[in-house]
């Protein structure tokens, strides 16, 4: 009877359960996505998909932003958009208003030209009306973040992107977002009618 060789033995074991091993990571890695899913739905998590997302001229763009799978569609919003050039300057949104449902990622462009004849710095102030929409108007990007820098007769077109909290309350049908951009080392403008002007201000260093 032929003897096998033990190092020949122990090398099939050792295969043997590397294999094993194999299948069970690839059967794990198949199932973390429904695991995933299940377990964000159980919490309440809102979950990101790449779909579709609502630009400023009312069109959908695919495969652009994130948008919220907990979208009410049972709900609209107005959401006005507002300038204040207080300077030599063009400042203006490319959509005066949207109509929105909660939940949903959405994007606005601002369009700003340097009219003089030297460079500036600048920044945006927002505020909002009433003024209870601003703990729900939640802005995942903006241009007025920062400070920025504009050359002579520099043009800017800048996205601000956000999602209107679904717990914003049922009364509120209307929000006005106005922007005052501003000159970064001179005075201040007075506030927008009717906005928090004054809370956003602070915040941002004003």
């Amino acid at each position: 009877m032929a003897v096998l060789n033990p190092l020949l033995v122990d090398n099939r074991r050792l295969l043997g359960k590397l294999a094993v091993i194999a299948a069970l990571m690839f059967g794990f890695g198949y199932a973390l996505v429904p695991m995933y899913r299940t377990i964000c739905e159980a919490l309440g998590i809102n979950v990101l998909t790449l779909s579709d997302q609502r630009t400023s001229s009312g069109s959908w763009a695919t495969g652009t932003l994130a948008a919220n799978t907990q979208v009410d569609l049972t709900r609209t919003v107005t959401i006005e958009f507002d300038a204040n050039a207080r300077g030599p300057w063009d400042f203006k949104p490319a959509s005066r208003y949207l109509q929105v449902h909660p939940g949903e990622v959405t994007t606005v462009m601002y369009e700003f030209r340097n009219r003089q004849s030297r460079t500036m710095a600048a920044q945006a102030i927002p505020s909002y009306a009433p003024m209870v929409a601003m703990a729900h108007f939640n802005k995942l990007e903006c241009f007025c973040f920062k400070e920025w820098s504009l050359a002579p007769g520099e043009s800017k077109s800048w996205p601000v992107v956000f999602v209107i909290d679904p717990k914003l309350p049922k009364d509120v049908n209307t929000i006005t977002l106005s922007y005052t951009f501003f000159e970064v080392g001179g005075k201040v403008p007075a506030a927008p009618a009717g906005g928090a002007w004054a809370a956003t201000a602070k915040a941002a260093g004003a």
